[in-house]
């Protein structure tokens, strides 16, 4: 036996904390009546006191605590008493639900048509095998509901997440009936469920699962991939942007504009003078043109004496 010294009351002065002098370990003791009669030395204080709390707690109440899902630590931890004073009562009372666990794994679960031809422990075992699941590791346990039935508890552990199940049990005939209290037991109980659970695998199984994907995968992507001919969008792309940078449209109007030129400025090149205005007017009309020159008559109209129209 270890001796401890007293290092002070705790936070919520409800404790007395103690600390080992060796290795610096440190306890609590609750500082009940039992602690202070103790203190004084007042032996007949504590026998009293050790009465009163059994008195408080009898064995009736305490089976009835742990039938109803109570554990041996916690009837402990709020009642003051040991352990092994409570596991006297309780061991009958931990006997009697385990003994209706097992009762239950070997009823049927209750579906929409009836009751179900396998038992809830046979459902269970094949869903289990399609998740991934170990049955063997899972816990079942069954303790009085606040309506005393019997409830039965499923706990399991996948991956880092801790699950539970529960469903009643109805003691019957054929090993009696079982019905889901909760959504996990009723994923439990189909086998192939619309949303099924995501079960968690060594990342070594997964990534060969992967690699094997790829490698037959591999063989139908062969075909597609000759067409390295991604690159040329880019070339398609530079086509508008050629045309865009090409000049204007007034472009085209330049042959126009000469025209333009060539008809308004000949009057200014080329100024008209009188000569060349009677050198078309001669072209254009020859009877004017006869008429600026004076008429020569002939020998024969002056021997005659007869005009010519010429």
């Amino acid at each position: 036996m270890r001796a401890l010294r007293v290092v002070g009351l705790d936070e919520d002065g409800e404790s007395v904390i103690c600390e080992d002098p060796e290795n610096g370990e440190r306890f609590t003791v609750p500082a009940d009546e039992r602690l202070r009669a103790a203190a004084r030395g007042d032996l007949t204080r504590l026998g009293q006191v050790q009465i009163e709390m059994e008195q408080q707690m009898r064995p009736r109440e305490i089976q009835a605590r742990i039938r109803s899902g109570a554990s041996v630590a916690q009837i402990a931890a709020t009642s003051g008493l040991p352990e092994h004073r409570i596991e006297r009562y309780a061991y009958p009372v931990l006997l009697e639900r385990a003994q209706i666990a097992e009762m239950a794994q070997r009823a049927h679960p209750v579906r929409e048509d009836g009751p179900d031809v396998q038992t809830l422990g046979e459902v269970i075992a094949h869903t289990f095998g399609m998740r991934g699941h170990d049955y063997a590791e899972a816990n079942w346990d069954a303790w009085r509901g606040e309506d005393n039935k019997w409830v039965v508890q499923l706990a399991w552990q996948a991956g880092r997440s801790e699950n539970g199940a529960h469903w009643v049990f109805h003691p019957g005939a054929h090993g009696g009936t079982v019905a889901s209290l909760d959504e996990h037991a009723v994923d439990l109980l189909d086998p192939s469920p619309n949303r099924p659970l995501r079960t968690v695998r060594p990342v070594t199984e997964l990534a060969r699962e992967a690699l094997q994907l790829d490698q037959q995968a591999a063989p139908d992507q062969v075909d597609p991939e000759p067409e390295p001919v991604l690159p040329e969008p880019p070339a398609a792309r530079v086509e508008p942007t050629l045309q865009r940078v090409e000049p204007p449209e007034p472009a085209p109007a330049e042959p126009t504009e000469p025209t333009l030129d060539l008809e308004t400025p000949e009057p200014t090149e080329n100024p008209a003078t009188p000569e060349t205005e009677s050198a078309e007017d001669a072209k254009t009309d020859p009877k004017r043109a006869r008429k600026n020159h004076p008429i020569v008559p002939s020998w024969e109209d002056v021997l005659l004496g007869v005009r010519s129209h010429r």
